[in-house]
């Protein structure tokens, strides 16, 4: 799906946007349209969220429909008591129960998808309100934020955590609208093409990046790894592939010999449909893996062709992977810039190269600075991996100067007065 330009709040409805009908610990919907209470406060938050900009969606699960204990009038009936008291741009309803197999019921991402889809939203700027699980996990696969407003119900949790959790809808806004006010970034970062990955092997700081929706994959390697404690490869693998099913992962082989390359390659592979196998473009001793990513390739193995520095690496990789699977050239251009050298130039003349294929994708690997997400995207780059200490500060894209210079300084005379210095 193609994200737009607009950003919106979606609401679950019963226990959101009005009372919920609670019943030993769990929530039902009122049954009527007089019996419909609008939340404390509802009115006011929406006004304020309305009033900032935002598209204000309703995604509501009604499977008492295909149960058969509701009707769809009775169910509109509700929703158009709700559009007279709060300034909702739509309801978006699913009427089917979770044996149906829809892609709208959530926690599938469905009804978020079509909201998205009929007003221009972004998705990465927006927010997922609700009060169960099934809520936050849906935002969650839309590549929303998320907020839980958490009434204690007596249900068992399932999917990440909401990126803020409280108790009444009116901080549920406050706390949208403080995100929508500091954080800039998303506008700017909305008009980029580049997509952002992960470079890491910390467990915890991956799932934090998870959790962010700008970053679309991860990658891997054995240094990462090293640096992390991992002691045992493949249970971190399969570790984090039970918490991270949906994005792109990278896992690198370790091996120097091109056969046992292949049978590490072959294990990983299988390993999930959103794993890729890194494979360096050369050994150890300079022997090129050509002949190696071209079988892969042609065996249908997703492969990340990692360590490449020159554009005859770049020519000679993507036409070792044409007609594969597939696959990312991952370019280090970081390890470019160190050596004195402009990595732009370069990598604007690689996207050209790896273009020439329908399955393949450039990565701008190894970055330095956030800056070189920017460059990234002017050259046409597909792909940025960036490790966590840069993609942290994302937050900053925009920034004011002026506000920075101040955070700067007082920064200096806080560490300062800590420090307990005397002159």
């Amino acid at each position: 799906m193609k994200n737009g330009l607009r950003r919106a709040v979606f609401f679950d409805r019963d226990g959101v946007l009005n009372d919920a009908v609670v019943v030993e610990g769990r929530p039902y919907p009122p049954a009527s349209a007089a019996e419909v209470r609008i939340a404390a406060g509802a009115p006011e938050a929406l006004a304020e969220l309305k009033a900032a900009g935002f598209v204000l969606i309703c995604v509501t699960n009604q499977p008492d429909v295909a149960r058969g204990k509701q009707t769809h009038e009775a169910v509109a009936a509700i929703n158009a008591r709700l559009r007279e008291a709060l300034p909702l741009d739509e309801i978006l309803v699913c009427p089917h129960d979770d044996a149906d197999g829809c892609v709208c019921r959530k926690p599938a991402p469905g009804l978020l998808i079509q909201g998205a889809a009929r007003h221009d939203i972004h998705l990465p700027g927006s927010f997922m309100v609700g009060d169960r699980w099934r809520d936050t996990l849906a935002g969650h696969r839309a590549g929303c934020r998320t907020v839980l407003i958490d009434y204690g119900y007596q249900e068992s949790w399932s999917g990440p955590p909401p990126h803020h959790t409280t108790t009444t809808l009116a901080d549920a806004a406050a706390w949208i609208l403080k995100e929508a006010s500091m954080n800039k970034a998303d506008e700017i970062l909305t008009k980029l093409k580049v997509k952002m990955f992960a470079d890491g092997a910390d467990r915890a700081g991956m799932l934090e990046m998870y959790r962010n929706p700008w970053i679309k994959g991860f990658t891997t390697n054995p240094t990462l790894m090293r640096k992390a404690g991992i002691a045992n490869y493949e249970k971190f693998a399969h570790e984090i592939l039970e918490v991270i099913p949906d994005r792109p992962i990278s896992f690198e082989v370790f091996s120097d010999e091109f056969n046992d390359m292949k049978r590490q390659a072959l294990a990983i592979a299988p390993w999930g449909a959103n794993v890729y196998v890194k494979i360096p473009v050369t050994n150890t001793r300079g022997e090129s893996a050509i002949p190696l990513i071209r079988e892969l390739a042609k065996q249908g193995v997703k492969l990340n062709v990692t360590a490449l520095l020159t554009l005859d690496q770049v020519r000679d990789v993507s036409a070792a992977l044409a007609g594969g699977a597939p696959s990312c050239v991952s370019v280090f251009a970081g390890r470019i810039a160190d050596t004195g050298r402009d990595p732009v130039p370069l990598m604007a003349a690689a996207v050209e190269l790896v273009n020439q294929y329908g399955n393949q994708e450039l990565i701008w690997a190894s970055p330095r600075e956030l800056l070189n997400i920017f460059q990234a995207d002017s050259v046409g780059c597909h792909i940025i991996t960036a490790t966590n200490d840069v993609l942290k500060k994302l937050a900053l894209v925009g920034k004011d100067l002026r506000e920075y210079s101040l955070d700067t300084v007082t920064m200096f005379y806080k560490d300062a007065t800590e420090a307990g210095f005397s002159l």
